[in-house]
């Protein structure tokens, strides 16, 4: 009897001191024991109450739990604004001793002095949503300094919580820096959010070991089959960068779709075009290609002829020059914009972004200098893009090192020539002073590149850089070339293209040598690549007959035949193993039986079961026959593989 009195007692101080709410709220209700002891004896006894101090229930099921329409009538006792500030004072000091004036009215002592011991309805407070709410605090849990406050009543959490204007540029070394003025959301002083990228997998490619000198001039290393790993990796990774697209983003522009910002700065810049400009990388719905796409940003067109004027620039083609495609103007951004569609080069560089790649404010720190082999290569370049322009009666009018992107080894394009041209049609000047300003930003250039310094620095220390570039070590030729082309402009006595190309012939000698050079090393990697097509398809063949399930209603088809010995050769090709049967992985092994294959060698090769009852002495002439014969008897019911191999 005791017994029983004494599991009574226990069960009703268990309801005094935890009161059960409705068995769904359980899970997010923190146990008193936990607050009041620190622990519950309970938890593993079948207790049902939060005993994690740290999980935060969700705001909406505390607002449900606090107006739920089936707890007791409120009896507010007095009426008492809640708390707003956490800290106190200098001057509570001297403030008077308290006096609790109602029985809702609680000291602020501890957290565990301020339970009471019966539920009481009357003593609850009325929820009142303020932005000071910590819902932390309220349950007696440790309060999160990197949690900020949220109110779900308040627009301003709202708008955090929506995605900002900042999308995720993909082309950017830190998205962080260019979101970073966006704000913060929930949580503040986070770091960017690295879009998780599907990469092409030249990551996980094996690197090439170090080239062993050993080797008989007719021996080959495994390498030597397949293109150069920088190359490779390069290559890929354009491929990459040029299929990337944001996900879940319709926008349509026009007769182009899936547009990716290519702007890896956000801070807007009028002194190029007079309009804020935008590029962006968009593939074409007529053609499947991708283009870039530079838009201004408040152009209104007021001639027709301005638009117009981009045909000239069409004809163009010189691979010094981004050639054009289009110019159109749109409303689709919210305001009236010009559109340039031209060729887009994927992971292409400016010249500041390659060359000043340290820039901190408006000034560098250790720049070293540039090889005047890369500088000569540079001006060999331009001027070849400016015989092209030129010669079509064209003023490129943009040559800035802002405006002249990279898109391989020392090999560079002049970029949004056509712009000026119709942004400045009202305004037109003559093409001969235009092309006379050409020479001019052409020295600019120069000057830049050599001194290390930007062109927004040149305007009225002009002569101080040149005077710098006379006390370099380069050569006096580039000297005298940069002291040409900044010469002002005399009447009668006008600057010619050709008189450019004359002086410099010698260094464009040297710039086609270079290129015929790495021409030939291309073919060369082309050349590894030729044979590796031969093995595909022949494995394209062997996979349509190996391991055949039914064929021609003979469910054992390819075991059959003449096409049991081409499993076999299957087994000796990918499947050998050793004498403890350990599988061989001897890529060289495969890379000559297949050749041989493909070729029909007159050599034997012995061909033997996996269970070592059927040996096969058979050529690779022979085999090839068989595959050949196979392969023919599967596409004679189907036209699409006829003529495919």
């Amino acid at each position: 009897m005791a017994t029983q009195q004494r599991y009574q007692t226990t069960d009703s101080r268990r309801q005094v001191g935890s009161p059960r709410p409705k068995g769904r709220e359980n899970k997010d209700t923190l146990c008193r024991n936990v607050m009041i002891y620190g622990h519950c004896r309970y938890e593993d006894q079948g207790c049902t109450f939060n005993h994690d101090q740290n999980k935060i229930p969700n705001q909406t099921d505390f607002s449900k739990k606090s107006l739920n329409v089936e707890s007791p009538s409120f009896t507010p006792s007095n009426l008492q604004q809640p708390s707003k500030r956490t800290t106190f004072s200098t001057q509570a000091i001297s403030a008077p001793v308290f006096t609790p004036r109602g029985p809702g009215s609680a000291t602020p002592a501890s957290q565990t002095e301020s339970e009471p011991n019966l539920f009481n309805p009357g003593g609850i407070r009325e929820f009142t949503p303020s932005n000071n709410y910590n819902l932390a605090n309220a349950n007696g849990a440790a309060s999160d300094s990197g949690l900020s406050t949220y109110d779900a009543y308040s627009m301003n959490s709202v708008n955090q919580a929506l995605p900002t204007t900042t999308p995720y540029n993909p082309y950017a070394n830190d998205h962080a820096t260019l979101a970073g003025t966006a704000g913060p959301a929930y949580f503040p002083g986070q770091a960017g959010y690295a879009a998780p990228p599907q990469p092409l997998q030249y990551h996980l490619y094996a690197p090439i070991g170090p080239y062993r000198e050993d080797l008989l001039p007719y021996q080959r290393a495994a390498h030597d089959f397949f293109m150069n790993e920088k190359i490779r990796e390069e290559l890929q990774k354009k491929s990459e960068a040029a299929r990337q697209v944001l996900p879940n983003f319709q926008f349509q522009l026009d007769n182009y779709h899936s547009l990716v910002p290519l702007d890896t700065s956000q801070r807007k810049n009028a002194t190029t075009f007079g309009y804020f400009s935008w590029a962006y990388k968009a593939t074409s719905t007529k053609t499947g290609r991708i283009v870039c796409l530079r838009r201004l940003e408040g152009y209104r067109l007021t001639n027709e002829q301005a638009i117009r004027s981009v045909k000239e620039w069409k004809q163009i083609d010189n691979g010094n020059i981004v050639t054009i495609h289009d110019a159109f103007t749109t409303r689709a951004f919210g305001d009236s914009s010009l559109i340039f569609a031209q060729d887009y080069h994927p992971l292409a560089k400016t010249l500041q972004e390659h060359h000043f790649p340290n820039m901190q404010g408006n000034r560098f720190r250790n720049q070293p200098m540039i090889n005047e082999k890369v500088l000569w290569s540079y001006i060999v370049q331009i001027s070849n893009a400016l015989k092209a322009i030129h010669s079509a009666n064209l003023a490129a009018r943009c040559i800035d090192i802002t405006k002249i992107i990279l898109t391989d080894k020392n090999r560079i394009r002049l970029n949004a020539c056509s712009i000026l041209d119709v942004v400045q049609f009202e305004a037109r000047r003559p093409v001969a002073e235009l092309q006379q300003e050409d020479f001019v930003q052409f020295g600019k250039v120069v000057v830049s590149l050599a001194t290390n310094t930007l062109p927004v620095h040149l305007g009225n220390n002009l002569n101080a850089a040149v005077e710098q570039l006379s006390r370099s070590s380069y050569s006096q030729e580039l000297k005298e070339l940069v002291a040409w082309l900044l010469a002002p402009i005399q009447a009668g006595n006008q600057k010619q293209v050709d008189d450019l190309i004359r002086g410099i012939s010698h260094h464009m000698v040297e710039s086609f040598d270079a290129s015929l050079h790495h021409a030939d090393s291309l073919t060369s990697e082309l050349y590894r690549e030729l044979e590796n097509g031969r093995i595909v398809r022949l494995l394209l063949k062997l996979g349509t007959i190996n391991e055949r399930h039914e064929y021609d209603n003979d469910p054992a088809w390819s075991e059959n035949g003449e096409r049991y010995p081409l499993k076999l050769f299957r087994d000796y090709v990918f499947h050998r193993v050793d004498e403890n049967g350990n599988p061989v992985i001897d890529m060289g092994h495969m890379l000559t039986a297949l050749n041989k294959l493909d070729a029909g060698v007159n050599e034997y090769i012995r061909l033997t079961s996996r269970d070592g009852d059927t040996d096969f002495i058979v050529s690779y002439k022979d085999l090839k026959q068989q595959a050949a014969s196979a392969f023919a008897d599967l596409t004679k019911r189907t036209r699409q593989g006829r003529g495919a191999f």
